[in-house]
């Protein structure tokens, strides 16, 4: 049940407080007041999408804040619980729109998404309005109705979800088939590149081992001059750097009989000469090892050549090379394993379509046993509302598969007793489809749950004595539940429990809306400006009185 809505800065609204109670409650104002702005702020509340050309022109942004009893909601309150909210017996919800477009929801002070408080707050709220009345005549609405009656909210889901799983399925083996088309080309292209590179048969790191030689055999005349220069002049010349430390070292040590410290250097030149005729060994070894090879340096030059031109077509470098072919080669395994693929693509989609058709069938079941009883619970409640003789009949029919099942639900009706039925598109009037919806509302309304049922000027086209049957009839709802109408009718609002009326006016040059709680003299004038204008006169005061007095007969 909704307690409290505050509303502040959206459209002409400035600020507003509207306290509810059980009961119905009605709501009544002229054309452009701002009555149908209360339904905006709930929608708000509720989840629907903000629009920026809400927020009060010259305003940042708008509010909107509800408090509800959450004691006749228990679904909503363990989904509350479920997501992970502390639930008490209330719950505020509030939503922040502002002008540049962006929106903020929260659930008891918590940030929540525009999606996830819609989910959250299924059930709190139904909303009727006349841009329904419309919807009863389609296809789709037709069988939401069915399956609100048959409360097979479980099984639609479960349709929904087997369909996406099928959707997802149908386009794995579409993009699959179109890439398998696609592939030819491709195929061709990978086996030409892992031509191309098998020919040379590059090896990881051959580059640089190859640069390295290279660098040697280009300069191997030069390398074998210093080499044996090195070893000459180190070891083998009368002079040789190893013959001066070795003199120098035996003197040092003829010295340490007289100088310990200096038998320490004579053992470290020791060490020296030993690193220095190692070197000019290994130099040696080196100037005889090396081979002035032009043949092996056209060779290399070749290789590297090659090389190169790999590395330039295939990502710069050999690294590159050999990652290229290890892609290909495993591009080519998965095309040459597509046929396998294919099947195990198929199979699955296969599976989501038979999950999906048992989905639809199990719907289908419920659907048909729900549609005839809702069909004769409408019937019903249409006598009550002094359309006895009319007959109200919904059929199911074979459709595609889709989201919902394979069932498209057809609702047809009988104005008057011994007629055929037709299509409720084709034959009810506007002030019959306002009847229709209430009856089917009241129908619904044990499955909808204990929340707030908000009839938005559902009593469009129609009048007197109908008027005072809808008027009867909501009351009948709201006495197990809460009820919000929006009316332009007396013979509506007479049955309310508590009476709003909405006006606008001109405060500081801008117009404001303004909601008052009508009682007593205030709303028997209200009731005779409806009956009979601006202008209040006895007779119409009279008028109110009496309808006012029969309403509280009846």
């Amino acid at each position: 049940m909704l307690t409290c809505l505050r509303v502040k800065n959206l459209a002409i609204v400035d600020a507003l407080e509207l306290e509810l109670g059980p009961g119905l409650s009605v709501i009544t104002g002229e054309t452009g007041a701002g009555k149908s702005i209360l339904v905006d702020a709930l929608e708000l509340v509720l989840g629907a999408r903000g629009r920026p050309e809400l927020v009060r022109s010259g305003a940042a942004e708008a509010e909107v804040e509800a408090l509800f009893d959450l004691t006749d909601c228990p679904a909503v309150t363990m989904r509350l619980q479920e997501a992970g909210f502390e639930v008490g017996e209330e719950l505020v919800v509030r939503r922040v729109l502002r002008a540049e477009g962006r929106s903020r929801a929260y659930i008891d002070g918590r940030l929540a998404s525009q999606r996830h408080l819609a989910e959250l707050s299924a059930g709190l709220a139904t909303l009727s309005s006349q841009h329904e009345h419309h919807g009863l005549t389609e296809a789709r609405q037709q069988l939401a109705l069915v399956d609100a009656f048959a409360e097979g909210r479980v099984k639609v889901s479960a349709m929904a979800e087997a369909y996406q799983a099928l959707t997802t399925a149908r386009e794995a083996v579409e993009d699959f088939e179109r890439r398998a088309r696609e592939s030819a080309e491709r195929e061709e292209l990978l086996r030409y590149q892992l031509r191309e590179i098998d020919e040379v048969a590059p090896e990881e790191g051959e580059d640089r081992r190859l640069a390295d030689e290279h660098g040697r055999l280009a300069h191997a005349s030069h390398l074998t001059a210093v080499t044996e220069d090195a070893e000459e002049s180190l070891l083998e010349a009368d002079n040789a750097v190893s013959a001066g430390i070795a003199r120098v070292a035996l003197r040092l040590a003829e010295a340490a009989r007289h100088d310990e410290c200096l038998g320490a250097w004579s053992k470290q030149l020791d060490e020296a000469r030993v690193i220095v005729e190692d070197v000019a060994r290994e130099s040696g070894a080196y100037a005889r090892r090396i081979d002035d090879d032009p043949e092996r340096l056209e060779q290399v030059d070749e290789r590297l050549a090659a090389l190169h031109r790999l590395a330039r077509r295939h990502g710069g470098d050999l690294d590159a090379v050999l990652s290229r072919r290890a892609l290909a080669a495993q591009e080519l395994g998965d095309l040459d394993r597509r046929d396998e693929l294919h099947g195990q693509l198929v199979a699955a989609r296969d599976g989501a379509d038979k999950a999906a058709r048992r989905a639809a069938r199990a719907l289908r079941a419920l659907r048909k046993k729900a549609a005839g009883r809702l069909g004769e619970a409408v019937t019903g409640e249409l006598s009550s509302l002094g359309m006895e003789g009319a007959r109200l009949e919904i059929t199911l029919h074979d459709a595609p598969l889709g989201p919902t099942g394979f069932d498209r639900a057809e609702v047809l009706f009988a104005p008057n007793r011994g007629e055929a039925t037709h299509a409720l598109s084709r034959i009810a009037s506007g002030g019959e489809l306002s009847r229709i919806l209430l009856a089917i509302k009241r129908v619904l309304a044990d499955r909808e749950g204990g929340g707030l049922h908000v009839f938005d000027e559902v009593d469009t086209g129609i009048g007197g004595a109908v008027a005072e049957t809808v008027g009867r009839k909501l009351r009948e709802v709201a006495q197990d539940r809460q009820v919000l109408c929006i009316t332009h009718l007396p013979q509506v609002a007479v049955f309310a429990d508590t009476h709003y009326h909405v006006a606008k006016g001109i405060v500081g040059g801008r117009t404001v809306s303004r909601v008052s709680r009508l009682d007593g003299s205030s709303r028997l004038d209200a009731l005779a400006r409806m009956l009979g204008g601006a202008r209040l006169t006895k007779k119409t005061r009279a008028a109110a009185a009496e309808l006012l007095e029969d309403a509280r007969a009846a």
